[in-house]
């Protein structure tokens, strides 16, 4: 009579099952719930029994066990990715909706089906050509590839794949793309053109300060030290996408009814498990009980609308003001609290340094419509709000101050993403290239 195996020790039939299979169990440690985690092996031959036990033993002795159970597919990754550890890793909102839209429309329909274990580097590299044969730019496939491989980066440290095949595959190099901005001639045109206008001072600030358009509408005047002449930029003000609230519908051939219905906050293995028969090339097309394919239309909406959430380099940005925009700001006060005084009680109080006439906070499309007209007005070409973040780096250059000092204005953590908004040779650089030919030619000296 034999006693049972100790742990970390591996047991194998000596002689096949009822079904003519060769059969092994290998302890690989403890799940998560305490219970011994026993994994059972069955093949057809004793020699591919014994060569599965030897693979299980050496990943347990690495490190590299991995989860019980059968890998996950592409798809099943990357929804738990979305789900669990980007908001945990305190990811913002539209950030992980941009992720999704991306999963859904190119990542699941051409890798969605494909085990974790199983996805090759020439799968990924075929596919980043597929998309680029479509007509997506190399930006967009850029993308696509970090979206994939740093949940794949994930897998590989936790041991659940023995290594991380886009590390493989070198993704699109980008074209160089021209950062919009204005000349200071154009700038000084914008500046005359909003001269009369209620919020002048936000165009302003735009201009001379490369605010984020999110930034400037999340302005408050608790952060706006007027006799320090500075700003705390701490927050933005953001638009969240609405989602429903009514529960999901998948159509399911396989299900009895037709239809299952589960709550958006229902576990990801049960929405998994409500469309096991459909295939496994992408998401199914969600039917929505209320009708609506739009969250914002949905009547129990939830999840949605402006708020203000932290900066994106997390981290406390105090932007100096210029005396002639402490100026403006000073009178656009002023001006507000004339306004306060005539809304009475239909004023909204949120503290807004640019609000609508009854303080509310102004709508980033809004915003975006009327930077849109103002530039028609002034007769300059049409450039987003970005635009006027590019801007104020190409200001400041142009009167000479340092690329650190442009990196410290306008809050970048890396000095790289500053020289990305130098699209334009400062006037240092053309005094250098004077000096280099009066130098080689012998020019005149001044």
């Amino acid at each position: 009579m034999t006693g049972r195996k100790p742990n970390l020790q591996s047991w194998s039939s000596q002689r096949p099952n009822a079904r003519g299979n060769w059969e092994a169990f290998v302890w690989m440690g403890t799940k998560a719930s305490g219970k011994p985690d026993r994994r059972h092996v069955e093949r057809r031959s004793r020699a591919a029994r014994d060569k599965a036990v030897r693979e299980l033993e050496r990943q347990r002795s690495a490190g590299q066990a991995g989860k019980p159970g059968r890998p996950r597919t592409v798809e099943e990754m990357l929804t738990r990715h979305l789900e669990v550890v980007l908001p945990a890793r305190r990811r913002a909102p539209r950030t992980i909706d941009d992720y999704a839209s991306k999963c859904r429309n190119d990542i699941f329909p051409r890798w969605g089906g494909q085990r974790i274990d199983r996805l090759t580097p020439e799968m990924v590299e075929d596919g980043y050509a597929e998309m680029l044969a479509a007509g997506h730019a190399a930006g967009h496939v850029r993308k696509v590839h970090a979206i994939l491989s740093s949940a794949l980066e994930i897998e590989a440290q936790r041991g659940n794949i023995p290594r991380n095949p886009c590390s493989l595959v070198q993704p699109p190099a980008l074209e160089h793309r021209e950062m919009p901005s204005l000349s200071l001639p154009q700038a000084r045109k914008v500046l005359a053109a909003i001269a009369e206008q209620p919020n002048a001072a936000r165009w302003a600030v735009g201009l001379a300060c490369g605010l984020r358009q999110g930034e400037a509408l999340g302005l408050r005047w608790r952060y706006a030290d007027l006799d320090a002449a500075e700003l705390r930029v701490w927050y933005q003000l953001q638009r969240l996408t609405w989602r429903h609230g009514c529960g999901v519908a998948y159509d399911s051939p396989g299900a009895a009814a037709g239809v299952r219905t589960l709550s958006p906050k229902a576990p990801v293995t049960a929405r998994r498990s409500a469309r096991t028969a459909e295939p496994r090339t992408g998401a199914p097309a969600p039917v929505w009980p209320c009708g609506h394919k739009r969250g914002a239309d949905c009547p129990a909406r939830s999840g949605g609308g402006l708020l203000f959430r932290e900066i994106k380099e997390r981290r406390r940005k105090m932007v100096p003001l210029a005396p002639e925009v402490v100026a403006l700001l000073r009178a656009h006060k002023a001006a507000q609290a004339a306004d306060r005084l005539a809304a009475g009680s239909e004023w909204s109080d949120r503290g807004l340094v640019f609000c609508q006439p009854k303080g509310q906070p102004v709508d980033p499309r809004a915003d975006w419509e009327e930077w849109a007209a103002i530039l028609e007005a002034a007769g300059v070409p049409h450039s987003g709000t970005h635009s006027m973040r590019h801007s104020a780096a190409t200001f400041a250059l142009g009167e000479r101050v340092g690329l650190a000092v442009v990196q410290e204005l306008l809050g970048h953590s890396d000095i790289r993403v500053t020289r990305a908004y130098t699209h334009v040779s400062s006037p240092m650089a053309a005094e250098g290239a004077a000096r280099v030919g009066r130098a080689l030619f012998g020019g005149p000296e001044t």
